[in-house]
């Protein structure tokens, strides 16, 4: 049975989930990188043919906590997955389960629909967060290296 904390992300979810977006940042050492906006989320979320998804964690009436997703593809299996872009539940909720909730709902996503993975990254140093994701017999993929293009050298690829 689901979880009746957790449900989609509604429009009047945005500045909640994006005020969580950035409490995330502050964890992760990285808040001068965050510059996401209401506008932004809301556009991602609910435009017509939206390639974002989310779900949101509620306890008295409150967001707070978040799981912002999307589809990616596995050309080994055939089939698409979710990739887990963020996951946070603030301090003073965790514990309560509602990050396994969340969770519990991405993977009942990918079982409805047929998705064979669900994925995430998981900063080296955040052990709290490993601990609880082995916890849950996820498996880290050590043999892989994560590269990323972004600012000048992406715009210096794209021009050739």
């Amino acid at each position: 049975m689901p979880d009746p904390r957790i449900r989609r992300i509604e429009p009047g979810d945005v500045d909640a989930v994006v005020g969580l977006v950035h409490e995330l940042a502050e964890y992760e050492r990285a808040p001068d990188e965050c510059h996401l906006t209401a506008e932004q989320l809301s556009a991602a979320l609910f435009c017509e043919r939206p390639a974002l998804f989310g779900h949101v964690a509620v306890v008295d009436e409150v967001v707070v906590g978040c799981a912002l997703w999307f589809l990616n593809f596995s050309t080994w299996r055939g089939v698409h997955g979710i990739y887990l872009e963020d996951l946070y539940v603030r301090p003073e909720q965790r514990g309560s389960g509602l990050g396994k909730a969340l969770l519990v709902a991405l993977a009942e996503e990918c079982a409805r629909n047929g998705y064979q993975r669900l994925e995430w990254w998981v900063l080296n140093w955040n052990t709290p967060a490993i601990e609880f994701y082995e916890s849950l017999g996820a498996e880290a993929m050590d043999e892989w290296t994560v590269y990323r293009l972004t600012d000048k050298p992406l715009a210096a690829l794209a021009e050739g």
